[in-house]
Order: C-alpha cells, then structure tokens, then sequence
C-alpha cells in the first residue's frame, strides 16, 4: 500500500484549476476536485496503475489521466508524490534538472 502525497505544485495547479471551472459553476469546481481527489487516491491501492509519461520514460515517473488533465506523479519507495496536473491539450516538456 502506497501512501499518497500532494507536492506543492500539483497543490497550485489543482486550487487554479478549481478556481479557473468556479468562475462558472461553483458547484462543477467542487465535483471536479472531488472526482480528482479519488482518481489519486486509488494509487494507495495501485501505485502503478497509471502509465508511464512518455516525455520521461522512466518508470517511476507515471502519469493518471483524469478529465482533460494528466496527473503527474512519481513513486519513490512506498509513497506516491503528486508532482503536477497539466491540461492534456498543453504542451508539455519535463524541467531541465
């Protein structure tokens, strides 16, 4: 059983995109983090359940896809560290590092 943590830009990114769905509906905001919230927690269950990204190829950096939004991830050890959630639509590159 993995344990789930949230870095603190996949934070940020959930609260704007929360924020971004809330200037129209309020209640779409609050179902959409509720939803995303149990899309993340079943890698307690199944930590490799999501696909490898394919911008990295490494096998520890894996990537669950939720709505519209890929939800970024990597596993170290026992735990699950959320890294980032990015709008499929976007171009993505991994950070120099």
């Amino acid at each position: 059983m993995a344990e789930v943590i949230w870095g603190p830009s996949a934070i940020k990114d959930a609260e704007s995109i929360a924020e971004y769905i809330a200037r129209d509906s309020p209640d779409q905001a609050h179902l959409f983090t509720r939803r995303l919230m149990e899309a993340v927690e079943r890698l307690c269950d199944f930590p490799l359940s999501g696909r490898i990204i394919p911008e990295i190829g490494d096998p520890s950096c894996r990537e669950i896809i939720h709505g519209a939004y890929r939800v970024m991830y990597k596993i170290e050890g026992d735990e699950a560290w959320i890294t980032g959630i990015v709008h499929g639509a976007r171009a993505w590159k991994p950070r120099a590092g």
